[in-house]
């Protein structure tokens, strides 16, 4: 039977043995720490998977933002104590290495314990820092508070921690929901940062830090109760299937290698293959771009002339175009594959630093808007596929330990691409350089992600007729 493009199964599974299907409405029994759990069909008018996409959202919106907003903190600390940049800076800094240390163990804590004891965990750190950094005196405060206290929790709660289990809940539309989930973080830059610089300039940072840390912990703390890891969990199938009956159609699999899909991978197995080297290769380049212009564009286009006006417009207006970006490629890539859109949205970053070169020769706006545009509807794009494509080829119960060793790698291009950058330009006295070898990763990116080939492992809804042809 071939299956045309928008044609769907009734039921559509991705596990290396039918087996692991619910056979029916009855009772789910599964172990959990030792003890037998019986697990009842949770019976709403709706699918659970969608009161995950909210609190995810949620999530996103307050945890992310929540660390982005020391860079609002950063200038009145600066004004109050008299303290160097880059030490003040390096608070924040400290905090990305902080993330990669502990990802590797925030994956397994994931396979280990579920979501909600993660992202309580989150809760705690990243809120406790936030309370606690207002009392800061010395700089070695803030490395503690921001540093160690919210770096440690912003993996719990941001990209990483939500791509542990979020993609588990969907197969037919898994990159539309993270897509959808991830949106949260652009509509909490426009809404909680707004609010925050208000209150900074109302009260003094203290005062708006202690209400962040209090909006962490009081809507974040009761909705993240709310998490399962999985629909099995329940008594529920991926996308809201039901479970296949004896009348029912057959359930499709999305299985293209079933040797390797049928492999209990464990991270050892994983790191000793050639593909969990692709995919981390790819997130550092991804991150690595990502960062390197987020960190510097807004400097650049006050060097080469623009008014501050329209350099906050821009950081603004990518942060806008990023919402859709992420929903909008999150689902072509459940239609055309990951690999397609993670090159897409490399493509869009290699167009943003090109752009960026060429404003130095012609400031033109028209230039700026080219480069708002594809850094914003299609760069954005990388966040909705991450978890995907690392599921879809290490799919089994240590995905959380090696999704977060993988992190690693990410975290670590994040750090390198704003540091490199900077670096260069200090050195040559132009960013032209560093541009071009952003150019240049974003092509390796897209490469890597290419040979690492999920699609190869496991079909999206889209491209079925690749294994039912």
């Amino acid at each position: 039977m071939t299956l045309r493009r928008r044609q769907l199964p009734a039921v559509l599974y991705e596990k290396a043995l039918t087996s692991s299907l619910p056979d029916g409405p009855k009772d789910q029994t599964k172990k959990s720490n030792g003890q037998d759990e019986t697990r009842h069909p949770m019976r709403l008018p709706f699918f659970y998977g969608w009161v995950i996409i909210v609190v995810t959202f949620v999530t996103m919106a307050i945890g992310v933002n929540a660390r982005t907003a020391f860079s609002l903190f950063f200038p009145p600390i600066l004004d109050e104590f008299g303290w160097e940049r880059g030490i003040t800076a390096g608070a924040f800094s400290f905090g990305f290495l902080v993330s990669a240390a502990v990802s590797p163990l925030i994956g397994r804590l994931m396979d280990r314990f579920g979501p909600r004891a993660v992202m309580e965990l989150g809760v705690a750190l990243m809120g406790g820092g936030l309370l606690l950094a207002p009392l800061t005196t010395q700089p070695w405060h803030l490395y503690l508070t921001i540093g160690v206290m919210v770096g440690a929790g912003s993996v719990c709660l941001g990209y990483s921690g939500q791509s542990l289990f979020l993609p588990n809940w969907f197969i037919r539309r898994r990159g539309l929901a993270m897509g959808l989930a991830f949106a949260g973080v652009g509509i909490g830059s426009m809404t909680l940062l707004p609010w925050v610089q208000h209150m900074i300039e109302q009260t003094g940072w203290r005062t708006a830090c202690t209400a962040m840390g209090i909006l962490v912990f009081a809507v974040l703390a009761p909705i993240n109760l709310l998490l399962r890891k999985r629909p099995e969990d329940i008594g529920l199938l991926p996308d809201g299937d039901a479970a296949p009956s004896a009348s029912s159609a057959k359930p499709v699999s999305n299985i293209v290698d079933p040797e390797w899909a049928g492999t209990d991978w464990t991270l050892r197995r994983a790191i000793a293959t050639a593909r969990f080297w692709w995919i981390a290769l790819g997130y550092f380049g991804g991150l690595y771009i990502w960062y390197a212009v987020q960190v510097h564009q807004t400097k650049y286009l006050l060097d080469i002339g623009f008014s501050p006006a329209v350099a906050v417009w821009a950081l603004g207006a990518v942060s806008l175009l990023g919402i859709p970006g992420q929903i909008w490629l999150g689902h072509l890539s459940d239609r055309i594959g990951r690999e397609s859109i993670w090159a897409a949205s490399c493509l869009g970053f290699a167009i943003c630093f090109a752009a960026l070169i060429a404003l130095k020769i012609y400031p033109s706006l028209m230039l700026v808007y080219l480069m708002v545009l594809a850094q914003g509807a299609l760069g954005y794009g990388l966040t909705s596929i991450m978890g995907a494509v690392v599921l879809e080829i290490f799919q089994g119960k240590h995905y959380g330990s090696i999704f977060g060793t993988i992190m690693l790698a990410a975290l670590a291009g994040g750090a390198a691409g704003p540091w490199l950058t900077g670096f260069l330009h200090d050195l040559s006295g132009s960013y032209t350089l560093a541009f071009a070898i952003g150019i240049a990763v974003s092509g390796l990116s897209a490469m890597a992600i290419w040979m690492a080939s999920p699609g190869k492992i496991r079909a999206v809804a889209g491209q079925l007729h690749r294994v039912h042809g």
